[in-house]
């Protein structure tokens, strides 16, 4: 995994973390890895990974078992949608809309655009 420096690296780790979720990689109720391990795999603090946790945890998205580790929570891929998509309509698409105004941009060159993305994303 590659860092950036333009947000915590705990925040990153938990944005990891939620999208291992979201493309059910890890499903509801499975153990993910224990803070050690992911520690190891991605060359950090055992105590940076303990943060993202408590953070998902905070979420609701993970759980822990006394002694067992840490769990998916259950519906957490629907929780993770949700707040994402709050955040986006929130917070980046305003910032969309001020940028195709004064770019001169109109809506029909963005569906344009958007039909020829899904669509090679689909294979068509």
């Amino acid at each position: 995994m590659e860092f950036s420096n333009n947000q915590a690296i705990y925040i990153q780790i938990a944005e990891f973390i939620s999208d291992k979720i979201q493309s059910g990689e890890l499903k509801d109720n499975e153990k993910i890895p224990s803070v050690r391990e992911l520690a190891v795999e991605l060359e950090v603090n055992p105590n940076t990974v303990m943060r993202a946790y408590e953070m998902l945890q905070q979420q609701d998205i993970i759980f822990t078992k006394r002694g067992m580790g840490f769990f998916v929570q259950v519906h957490s891929s629907d929780k993770i949608k949700s707040v994402r998509k709050q955040h986006f309509l929130k917070e980046e698409l305003p910032e969309f809309f001020k940028k195709i105004k004064l770019l001169g941009i109109d809506f029909k060159e963005i569906e344009t655009y958007y039909l020829n993305t899904i669509n090679s994303e689909s294979g068509n």
